[in-house]
């Protein structure tokens, strides 16, 4: 088993990014006996292996849409509804079906549907199913994911008549959490009934743990796990918190990356066969370093727009990588969809990854040229 620090610090970018040692050693003992595996990365620089360039490279292939607009009765502390601001707002059916035709002459592959919650972090979807039935009808191709927010079985049925593709939901596993940082009288029993009866469907399920939700600490991070475990979803999302609209009063941490790692690995070995991902959300700059290489070592299958100098470090601890030349809607999209292609991707070896990295951060030769030479 070779030395994994040893093999981070051969990644330039990786240098100087501090990780716990004993943690390392456990993330290779584990892939030492697992073998190799496979690992997909969504990136929009990496065009060296892309059989074209990215062009128009925009938020159309998997465009957001609320059918609430902005507006959440519950404002919960890590968003205060302002994720909704961008997403294309749908108020009524008939609103959601001229938003699927537009985007569908844009080049829309399908959409995440989604909505603020009332006060009981319900979505209210049901005057939509009908015309979701029917753009399902019209554009089978058009795929549909649908974040559910809590449901009981017989709206995770109608959920499932309507055609919906696939099924999320924040798996939360602290009733602290659910009380403070969502404003929200439901229980943690809540959420995992939810899921039991969305996995009943169907659909496919992919759930997502927030890490460090608790104002940027773990509080039922592996509790949630436990959750996922037993009702075995199609895919496991894992994401960081980023807090941008967290209130004064009660700001958020940034989440320790080390603990972050320690998560890695447990879901790594609780979820055995089910396709495990970092997406989108996580902190910028070192911390998104460390949290990366932790994913890397820890087996996670995907990783959307990593870190720099990932792909070169996949590639030296023998996994075998895939590239997407992606943008961040295309990124979401196979998030979503788990990844579950076996030729997702273009396969690069280690050499190559390695030449092109060392070649793309290579300083530019630039001449000096001093005041007196330019006023000859």
């Amino acid at each position: 088993m070779s030395d994994w620090l040893e093999v981070v610090r051969q990644v330039e970018p990786l240098e100087d990014v501090a990780l716990d040692a004993p943690l390392v050693k456990q993330m290779a003992r584990r892939a030492n006996n697992a073998g190799p595996s496979r690992i997909n990365f969504y990136t929009p620089t990496f065009k060296a292996y892309a059989s074209s360039e990215i062009s128009g490279c925009g938020k159309t292939a998997w465009p957001a849409v609320s059918i609430t607009g902005g507006d959440c009765k519950l404002a919960c502390d890590h968003c205060k509804a302002k994720i909704l601001e961008p997403m294309i707002p749908a108020h009524t059916p008939q609103d959601l079906w001229r938003v699927v035709h537009e985007q569908i002459d844009l080049g829309a592959q399908g959409m995440l549907l989604t909505g603020g919650s009332n006060h009981r972090n319900e979505v209210e979807y049901a005057p939509y199913y009908a015309t979701i039935r029917r753009i399902k009808e019209i554009f089978p191709a058009f795929k549909i994911a649908l974040h559910t927010a809590l449901v009981d079985l017989d709206i995770a049925r109608r959920m499932e008549d309507a055609g919906i593709d696939v099924a999320m939901m924040d798996v939360i596993g602290a009733q602290d959490t659910i009380t403070q940082v969502y404003h929200l009288r439901r229980s943690v029993d809540d959420f995992e009934r939810s899921l039991e009866y969305l996995v009943a469907t169907e659909m496919k399920i992919v759930p997502h743990i927030v890490l460090g939700l608790h104002y940027g600490h773990f509080l039922g991070e592996w509790h949630a796990l436990d959750i996922v475990k037993r009702h075995r979803p199609d895919a496991l999302v894992l994401v960081v918190v980023m807090p941008h609209y967290a209130p004064q009063d009660r700001p958020f941490a940034t989440p320790d990356a080390h603990e972050v790692g320690h998560f890695f690995l447990d879901a790594s070995a609780a979820m055995i066969d089910t396709p495990l991902l970092l997406g989108c959300a996580r902190p910028a700059g070192r911390v998104k370093s460390q949290i990366d290489a932790y994913a890397v070592m820890a087996g996670l299958n995907g990783i959307a727009h990593p870190a720099d100098g990932m792909v070169e470090l996949a590639a030296r601890l023998g996994r075998e990588v895939r590239v997407t030349p992606a943008c961040c809607s295309i990124a979401v999209g196979d998030e979503v969809m788990a990844v579950d292609a076996k030729d997702a991707g273009l396969q690069v070896d280690v050499q190559k990854v390695i030449e092109f990295e060392r070649a793309r951060r290579r300083p530019l030769d630039i001449k000096i040229v001093r005041a007196e030479e330019l006023a000859r």
